[in-house]
């Protein structure tokens, strides 16, 4: 894939009564009022008595606690016995009417998990249990063996799933029947089930060869919502051997753009909404579309039948081709071939009226089918998908080159979702994307949106190999997939466009973001234990994915290109189809790499935040290098956090070069050394460590050292490359905003920008000098580094003009250069946009060319934008058609200047009408970067928190981002205020 606790409510007080208690001891009391006892007899009387009321206290106080407990769900039990006409309290003195339906004894039951209350994040057995109704707790006897993970006694081996979407109604229908192989002796069935409406209808034995055999009965079947559980329970324990459980199913395809929901869009030619049915199960959301044993780990092959409608134009598509179609009136029943193994959160289906393109993939290697890519957008756009399509085919044929491993399956398409949670999913056979990550027209889209649908569909076809063919065992291990496709995708995309210069492009795109969030507290390990839910969502992260993406760049590195693909190749297969480890990865990098202990190395990487800062001390012509951990917040290091192993050190492979020696050396700087040192022949002008940026460390030198780098950038920049360029003007800033440097340094190496006309460094020092901008805002020292920026960005604002050109690196660094002089307010740049934006607003039709639209719009809109301006690129805005260029639109909005339209479009944006869900986030997000905004946006933020959750829910990771990106630019200490204000109240925010 590409980048909570509610407190139950209260249950009415039990019908059991303090008069019922007194009615029955005097019903008990005149069974002997005719015999007259003795003393010694009614003193026993008397005691039992007493005993007896004590008693039926008690229980009335147990069953009144029990109830208040939580609301629980409905449940069968064969289990629960009626009580005789013996004993003492009847079902109907214990429990409501209500109650009593509850427990009428069946061995099938429907079960709404949504109407449970629960945490979904740290869940404990405890809190958990709490869920269960007190009956189904005194009824179960395997409610305490049950866990967050699935029990190893069971392997699902085959899923027949069969789902029906009413896209009139927006819900759906289903049934599935999973064969189950058991391994051990086990007295119950979990599987996992969210907000489905769930019966158990057969549990059959099987013989080896998968026949019939016997029906068993379950003795109890119930919804565990703590653990998102559907759980049969039996009398005796299934034995070793093979089993199938048919479960029935429904559940509503609206209020969600996870699990199975449906998604809409304007027919520009007939001027209707249509409606198409899809699915984007990763994490942990298949368990909301069919009950299924949901983890990575448990792989079984799919039988996918879905029921489309006849008429319409309706088609179906999931992860294999079509097997059979059976039309029967005004529905048709699609089966898909069964699949490969694996795990659920792949699966895929798509009900939909979609047009496509389709061209050949060479499988390549000897004996390979070539087979079949198709690429399905809406009718209207489905010429938008010809460049998709284009590149990954070249993509595809490269990854089965690099990996010289077949594609497994016979077929491979990719589609464009109107509403898609994430940037696309790589569903094994079926990938999804947002519509911005797919489609591409020359007339619409810039060269950023070319360069994204090429990186986006680079990465997903990755996970065809890495991912996909072999998974995580567990959601721990996470980067394997995601840090792996994320740094091959560079490699693909280089493959098809080598003018791009993709690998140096890696720095700026993934490096220097996840340097920056690894060097605070608020980081984590890149493999971690997870728990919950909750837990496996936050692992989708930059440490995740860029971080993943940075460690294997630098092991490729340290043991070579040539090795690196070969055990990754050896890797993939000797895992295929099956899960691994990181320690079965690094095993296979180890195996061919001799002179390093690989694993020691890496673990220091991956079980361990944060990274170090390596400084250089120089004594003639050698040069002592130490490392310490390097924290952003100087304060940070006063600090308590998490202990680590390895004591927050690592073990670094570094590289350098020379003034004199262009060639790379390396050593190692093991963690547990406390230097190493670098002794060079002969006296040089400068060193540079950390070549091309390749290590995951930052570098402080002495000030005379920086002052060396400094004038050779200065007098002859060419001796460095783009991206050791880049590397030192990230550095030199970063350590200047943690007070490890002083700023006079960075900027003075900033002084050969005014030389500079490459996209990669300009792009660094363009985010380095908006930051700077940002903090000092509310400052007497702004104007004055305005008038610097200025003067650095001159020369490259008159080189880079408003012609764009046929040059992808020239067009990226144009929108750089007119960005950062938009930011600086260069007069020339501003003037030039406000005329270019009137022009346009006159004629909308003749719409400024792609590569400059954005600056157009947003810094036009800044400059003369007005409420009738406003109005008339609002308009435009609701009536584009194209993601891409409805995104360039929602930005200008945004850029305007009256504090009224601007709360206006925030309250506007609410609506999905106007404003998908899936581009909420970024709609805020854009208006919080308007100075005027920032205070609106968190106005608004903070008052309507409550209503924020209960739309998107407290896990929407996107909701979790928009705190940070709103607050990133306080600077004041009523904003400190406010925020401390803001999460005393909503600590889970």
């Amino acid at each position: 894939m590409y980048p909570q606790s509610k407190v139950p409510p209260v249950r009415p007080r039990s019908s059991l009564s303090t008069d019922d208690h007194h009615y029955r001891i005097r019903d008990c009391d005149a069974r002997h009022v005719r015999k007259k006892p003795n003393n010694a007899f009614i003193t026993l009387v008397g005691f039992c008595l007493v005993l007896f009321v004590l008693c039926a206290f008690l229980l009335g106080a147990l069953i009144y606690v029990g109830r208040n407990i939580v609301n629980a769900p409905a449940y069968t039990s064969a289990a629960v016995t009626t009580p005789t006409a013996g004993e003492y309290l009847t079902n109907e003195q214990l429990f409501s009417p209500a109650d009593l339906s509850i427990l009428r004894i069946r061995t099938t039951t429907d079960y709404s998990t949504s109407s449970a209350t629960y945490s979904a994040s740290n869940i404990n057995m405890k809190s958990a249990t709490l869920a269960i109704e007190p009956a189904i707790a005194a009824a179960s006897k395997v409610l305490q063996k049950l866990s967050f993970r699935l029990p190893k006694e069971i392997r699902p081996q085959q899923y027949n799933l069969r789902l029906q979407p009413d896209l009139v109604n927006k819900t759906y229908q289903g049934s599935i029947t999973i064969k189950l192989e058991v391994l051990k002796p086990i007295s119950y069935i979990p599987v996992h089930a969210k907000t489905l409406n769930v019966t158990t209808e057969e549990v059959m034995q099987l013989s080896e060869a998968g026949a019939p055999l016997d029906k068993l009965t379950p003795t109890l079947t119930f919804a565990h919502p703590g653990l998102e559980y559907w759980v049969t329970e039996f009398t005796d324990p299934l034995q070793v051997g093979n089993y199938s459980l048919r479960l029935s199913f429904n559940g509503s395809l609206t209020d969600r753009i996870v699990g199975f929901y449906a998604s809409s869009y304007l027919d520009t030619k007939t001027n209707q909404r249509r409606w198409i049915a899809t699915t984007k199960f990763e994490p942990t959301y298949a368990r909301t579309a069919f009950p299924c044993f949901d983890e990575p780990a448990l792989k079984a092959s799919f039988i996918i039948t879905v029921v489309r409608p006849t008429d319409g134009g309706y088609h179906a598509l999931s992860n294999m081709p079509v097997e059979s179609e059976v039309v029967n009136g005004n529905i048709t029943e699609v089966t898909f071939e069964q699949s490969v193994p694996m795990s659920t959160y792949l699966a895929c289906i798509i009900v939909s009226d979609f047009a496509s393109q389709s061209k050949t993939v060479n499988g390549t290697l000897e004996g390979a089918e070539d087979f079949e890519m198709r690429v399905f957008a809406t009718s209207n756009q489905i010429e938008k998908v010809s460049y998709a399509l284009e590149t990954g085919v070249g993509i595809t044929e490269y990854y089965i080159d690099y990996f010289n491993v077949s594609y497994p399956l016979p077929k491979l398409d990719m589609a464009a979702i109107p509403d898609f949670v994430s940037g696309a999913m790589e569903h094994w056979g079926l990938v999804t994307y947002r519509e911005t990550a797919l489609l591409y027209d020359p007339k619409i889209s810039s060269s950023a949106n070319k360069q994204r649908v090429a990186t986006v569909v680079a990465h997903e076809l990755a996970h065809m190999w890495f991912g996909n063919l072999v998974t995580m065992k567990w959601w721990n291990d996470l980067w394997l997939n995601e840090g792996f496709a994320s740094y091959i995708e560079y490699k693909g995309v280089n493959k098809v466009h080598p003018e791009w210069a993709m690998l140096d492009q890696f720095i700026v795109s993934d490096l220097h973001n996840v340097l920056e969030l690894d060097a605070t507290l608020a980081s984590h390990p890149i493999v971690q234990t997870v728990e919950s839910p909750a837990q496996i969502t936050e692992l989708f992260d930059s440490i995740t994915y860029s971080k993943g993406a940075s460690v294997i760049r630098m092991l490729e590195d340290l043991v070579g290109g040539e090795k690196f693909r070969n055990a990754t190749k050896n890797y993939l297969f000797k895992f295929y189809y099956s899960n691994a480890e990181t320690d079965d990865f690094l095993t296979e990098i180890e195996a061919l790499e001799s002179d390093f202990d690989v694993k020691l190395i890496m673990q220091t990487w991956t079980e361990q935040m944060g990274l170090p800062v390596v400084e250089v001390k120089k004594e003639g012509n050698t040069y002592t290098l130490t490392q310490k951990r390097f924290l952003a917040n100087p304060e940070d290091y006063s600090a308590n956090f998490e202990e680590s192993k390895f004591n927050y050190h690592w073990s670094i492979p570094i590289t350098y070069f020379t003034s004199e020696n262009p060639e790379v050396g390396r050593t190692i700087f093991n963690y547990n050394d406390n230097e190493v040192k670098i002794t060079l022949n002969n006296a040089v002008d400068w060193i540079k460590i950390n070549k091309n940026q390749v290590g995951y460390y930052r570098v402080n030198y002495a000030p005379e050292q920086w002052q060396e780098l400094t004038n050779a950038l200065i007098n002859a920049r060419g001796q460095f490359s783009n991206a050791d360029r880049a590397h030192l003007i990230n550095d030199v800033f970063t350590l200047a905003d943690a007070s490890q440097l002083e700023y006079s340094i960075a900027l003075n190496l900033a002084l050969y920008l005014e030389k500079e006309l490459d996209y990669v460094p300009w792009s660094v020092a363009s985010s380095r000098l908006s930051d700077i901008r940002s903090l000092l805002y509310y400052t007497d020292s702004y104007r004055d580094f305005v008038v610097f920026g200025r003067k650095l960005l001159a020369q490259a604002y008159s080189m880079v003009t408003w012609n764009v050109s046929e040059d992808h690196l020239d067009n990226l660094l144009r929108v750089s250069i007119l960005s950062l002089a938009g930011r600086f307010e260069y007069k020339p740049m501003l003037r030039e946009a406000a005329t270019r934006f009137t022009a346009w607003l006159s004629n909308p039709s003749v719409r400024p060319d792609p590569d400059i639209r954005s600056a157009v719009y947003y810094y036009g809109m800044q400059s003369v934008g007005n409420e009738e301006s406003w109005n008339q690129v609002w308009e435009l805005f609701i009536n584009e058609q194209d993601a891409q260029e409805k995104i360039k639109l929602m930005e200008a909005l945004a850029a305007v200047n009256s504090p009224w339209i601007l709360q206006r479009y925030i309250n506007l944006a609410w609506n999905e009408s106007y404003v998908r869900g899936q581009d909420y986030f970024t709609c805020l997000t854009y208006i919080s970067r308007n100075r005027i905004g920032q205070s609106l946006v968190w106005d608004y933020v903070r008052e309507n928190w409550p209503r924020l959750v209960e739309r998107f829910g407290i896990n929407e990771r996107y909701l979790g981002r928009l705190i940070p990106s709103i607050t990133a630019n306080f600077v004041t200490q009523t904003k400190l205020e406010e925020m401390e204000a803001f999460f005393a109240k909503y600590p889970e925010a």
